[in-house]
């Protein structure tokens, strides 16, 4: 049985119709720095997020009221400014609940105005944690103050599409006027691609077969079909798609050719590929970066490595120039082909001679590559040069280092110091995988107690633990016979609704 509507639940349909018509020009928004792990906060500002931090930790085990409250009480004297609310939200990770009263008390504030960043960050990360009826609840306060944006109503459409509530996704879009929102190409493109991401292409094209007579049609909604038949490896469909573009007038681009090429690549059929990139170049049209980084990146996948070394070649001759991703595809290619010394130049020397700005992901694959060869003075170097750059480390530029230094027992203070950087020096959040990461691993090492201190972190910020990780903890307590710690975990399971064999 479909799931019921979410215009219908909780009243959201009637509250939606209640609101007046009030409309906002775009210029009305406020829209944040995209930038977001690059934010420089003023000391003032630093000052304010670190005493908003502590008001949220204090009151982390109660309901999102109750954070809304200990902010209330805690933080009344503080300025808030975007950067401060946006710079919180991104470093938040899986924690909702904290994310949601921040949020909530943020525009409680009569003199603060959510950005177009908030307002997106907070669907994603509700849809993310299956957290859908709150997510609901924000679109009407959303829309009438202005903030309900195309980009909020693509994180609304891909997160309900990701938890398969197809209908609603449908019938969210037939109410976009209620939200101040055409019905037009863009958003129905939104709703196209979000489904044939979701692998319903099928489904996405009897949506369009109904718009298109009232909504045109242009060459991105060809290739979201063209995209999405190649991830279901459905080539023929793909290559019928293509001649339906070019009989609308729309002749193949790029992109076109490198979802095609892609999907060769996944099936590993590397003579099509070539074949492809040979036809790209006769017809007027040819290959990009984006395409050769796809190809070598596949390549190098598949531990064909001198091939893939040999695409980046072709790349430089025919006079495409290399870019941050592709440096960043190179330098991992190097790396997992043992050629270290040769991913470090072009790390230190190549990027910096060509003028390619190092992105986070860059320093992320140095020093992942560094630990996966158990360099870890070399990875923690890049950690430290890393620090003195503008962008800085994210949750993922620490996996790795904990990882390895969780692979050796004797290593608790070195783990505690890089724990207590991303938490505490760069104000991150734990994600689940981090959670799931450390505890694990700490139990490995014979940590337990210190892995049972982060799983009660865990569940008191309401991010649910995997099915292994309750029985890791449960089958460890049970032979140490610790009553008490058994039955909190099943106490706890019991309120995730989560079934043990234990």
């Amino acid at each position: 049985m479909p799931p019921p509507s979410l215009w219908r639940c909780h009243g959201a349909a009637r509250s939606l119709q209640l609101l007046s018509p009030c409309r906002f020009p775009l210029s009305s928004f406020t829209y944040a720095n995209p930038d977001l792990n690059s934010i420089d906060l003023t000391m003032e500002e630093e000052a304010s997020a670190s005493q908003i931090k502590s008001s949220l930790l204090k009151a982390r085990n109660g309901s999102v009221q109750d954070l809304v409250q200990s902010l209330g009480v805690d933080c009344q004297a503080v300025q808030l400014t975007s950067n401060i609310v946006d710079s919180l939200l991104f470093k938040v990770g899986d924690d909702w609940k904290s994310a949601l009263g921040l949020f909530q008390w943020a525009q409680s504030r009569g003199n603060y105005m959510h950005t177009a960043y908030a307002c997106s960050r907070m669907i994603d990360l509700l849809g993310k944690m299956k957290q859908i009826d709150q997510m609901w609840n924000l679109l009407p306060d959303m829309h009438c103050r202005g903030l309900y944006t195309v980009e909020t109503f693509a994180k609304s459409i891909r997160r309900l599409a990701a938890a398969r509530r197809w209908k609603d996704a449908i019938m969210l879009f037939d109410n976009l006027d209620e939200m101040c929102l055409e019905r037009n190409t863009e958003t129905m493109n939104v709703l196209l691609d979000a489904f044939c991401k979701e692998k319903k292409v099928e489904v996405a094209r009897q949506v369009f077969l109904v718009l298109s007579p009232l909504i045109l049609p242009d060459a991105y909604t060809f290739n979201i079909f063209v995209h999405g038949w190649c991830s279901a490896r459905k080539i023929d469909e793909a290559m019928w798609t293509i001649e339906e573009m070019k009989s609308q007038g729309f002749p193949p681009s790029v992109i076109t050719y490198t979802a095609l090429l892609e999907a060769y690549c996944k099936q590993q059929k590397f003579r099509m590929v070539y074949e492809v990139l040979d036809s790209m170049c006769s017809e007027g049209c040819p290959p990009n970066v984006i395409t050769y980084t796809m190809v070598m990146t596949s390549l190098a996948k598949c531990h064909m490595f001198e091939e893939a070394l040999s695409v980046s070649h072709r790349m430089k001759s025919t006079g495409c120039k290399p870019d941050t991703l592709f440096y960043n595809s190179l330098i991992n290619l190097l790396g997992k082909a043992g050629h270290l010394s040769e991913a470090s130049q072009v790390f230190q020397v190549e990027m910096p001679m060509n003028g390619v700005p190092r992105s986070l992901a860059t320093y992320n694959t140095m020093i992942s590559i560094f630990c996966q060869k158990d360099r870890d003075e070399d990875a923690l170097n890049v950690l430290k040069e890393m620090e003195t750059q503008p962008c800085k480390p994210d949750v993922q530029t620490y996996r790795p280092l904990l990882r390895l230094f969780l692979s050796r027992r004797g290593q608790h203070d070195t783990i505690r110091n890089l724990l207590d950087e991303l938490v505490n020096k760069h104000s991150l959040g734990l994600d689940v995988d981090m959670y799931t990461l450390l505890i694990h691993g700490l139990c490995r090492v014979g940590e337990t107690d210190w892995a049972y201190q982060l799983f009660e972190e865990m569940v008191g910020s309401e991010i649910e633990p995997r099915y292994k990780t309750w029985e890791l903890l449960l089958s460890d307590a049970q032979k140490k016979n610790m009553v008490g710690r058994v039955e909190k975990i099943r106490h706890y399971k019991t309120c995730f609704g989560i079934s043990l064999n234990k």
